[in-house]
C-alpha cells in the first residue's frame, strides 16, 4: 500500500482516528470485565462479542458500499477458505484475550500484544523470505529473551503471551494472502464464526444461563462488546492509508501500554524477573521502531 499525499486536516483526522483505535484496543479488557462482574461467562462473552460484532461490520461494509465484494468473496472458495483460517486465528486471539481479562492474566495479553510486531516481523523472514535486517535480529532476539525471563518470572512457558502473539501475528499473515478489505473480511470472519456462536447464545438463554436481557446494563455492554470490536478495525484501515509508515509504528504499541496500564493498576504480580523482561520487550521495540524510522526516511512513500 502507497500512502497517497494527505492534507494537513486529514493528516490531523487520521493520526485522531489512528489513536482513537488503539485506545479502545488498549482499554477492552475493562469491557470484558465490566461483562463478567456483571454475570457474564467467559464464553457467553466471547460468543456475543462475535455476534454483535456482525451488524457493526455490516454496517460498515454498507457504508463503504462494499457489498460486492462481500458476494465475491463468498462466491469464492480460495479466499472462503483463508477467511476461514482467518477467522479460527482471530477466534484464538479474543479468546485466550478475554479468557485472561477475566482471570487476572492482562499483564500477559500486554506482552504478547508487544511481541507481535516482532513476530510478524520473523514471519516475514520465515514465511515471504523478506530479508531480515541486522536491527531485526536484534529486536527479535530481544524479544526472545524476554520471552524467557518471562516463563522464569511466572513459572511456566508465557502460554498466553505467545498464543496471543502468534495468533494475531499469523492472523496478518493469513490476510495478506486475502485480496479482501478490512470491512469486508471482518463481515465474512464475523458469518463464519456465528455458525457457532449464534446456536451456543440460543442454547445459552434457552436453558435460562444466558445473561442477555436480563437487565439494560449488561444488555447494553454485550451490544457494546460487538462495537469496540468492528469500531477500531475500521478506524485502523481508514487511518493507515493516510499515514506515514513511522506515525503508525509508534501507534501501535500504544494499545499493549495501555493494557499494561491496566494489568499493573489492578494489581497483578509484578516482580524483579517479570520487570526485566518487559524491559527487554520494549528494548526490542524500541529497535524496531528504530529501524522503522530508518526505512521510512530512506523510502518516505512506501508502507
Amino acid at each position: 500500500m502507497i500512502n497517497s499525499p494527505s492534507a494537513p486536516g486529514e493528516s490531523r483526522l487520521a493520526l485522531t482516528a489512528g489513536i482513537a483505535c488503539y485506545l479502545i484496543w488498549g482499554t477492552m479488557p475493562l469491557v470484558f470485565q465490566t461483562l463478567a462482574h456483571l454475570g457474564a461467562g467467559y464464553l457467553e462473552v466471547l460468543a456475543h462479542r462475535t455476534l454483535w460484532a456482525l451488524p457493526a461490520a455490516a454496517l460498515f461494509v454498507g457504508l463503504a458500499r462494499q457489498g460486492p465484494q462481500v458476494l465475491a468473496a463468498l462466491c469464492n472458495p480460495r479466499t472462503l477458505g483463508w477467511l476461514a483460517l482467518s477467522s479460527a486465528l482471530i477466534a484464538t486471539n479474543w479468546g485466550v484475550f478475554i479468557w485472561a481479562a477475566l482471570h487476572g492474566r492482562v499483564l500477559e495479553t500486554a506482552f504478547g500484544y508487544y511481541i507481535t510486531p516482532l513476530v510478524s516481523l520473523a514471519a516475514g523472514a520465515l514465511i515471504f523470505h523478506e530479508r531480515l535486517s541486522n536491527m531485526g535480529k536484534v529486536a527479535v532476539g530481544l524479544a526472545s529473551a524476554g520471552v524467557v525471563l518471562q516463563a522464569l518470572a511466572i513459572g511456566q512457558l508465557p502460554l498466553v503471551s505467545l498464543a496471543v502473539a502468534f495468533s494475531f501475528g499469523f492472523y496478518g499473515v493469513v490476510r495478506k494472502r486475502v485480496s479482501a478489505d478490512a470491512q469486508t473480511g471482518l463481515l465474512v470472519e464475523c458469518l463464519i464464526l456465528s455458525l457457532a456462536a449464534a446456536p451456543y447464545v440460543i442454547w445459552l438463554q434457552s436453558s435460562g444461563g444466558g445473561h442477555f436481557g436480563q437487565g439494560m446494563a449488561i444488555t447494553a455492554w454485550m451490544v457494546a462488546s460487538g462495537l469496540v470490536t468492528a469500531t477500531p478495525l475500521v478506524l485502523f484501515a481508514w487511518a493507515t492509508r493516510r499515514m506515514t509508515l513511522q506515525a503508525m509504528a509508534f501507534l501501535q504499541f500504544l494499545s499493549p501500554t495501555l493494557t499494561f496500564a491496566v494489568g499493573a493498576m489492578q494489581g497483578e504480580p509484578f516482580g524483579a524477573l517479570r520487570a526485566a523482561s518487559f524491559a527487554l520487550i520494549w528494548g526490542g521495540a524500541a529497535v524496531f521502531l528504530w529501524a522503522a524510522l530508518r526505512a521510512g526516511r530512506r523510502y518516505p512513500s512506501a508502507a
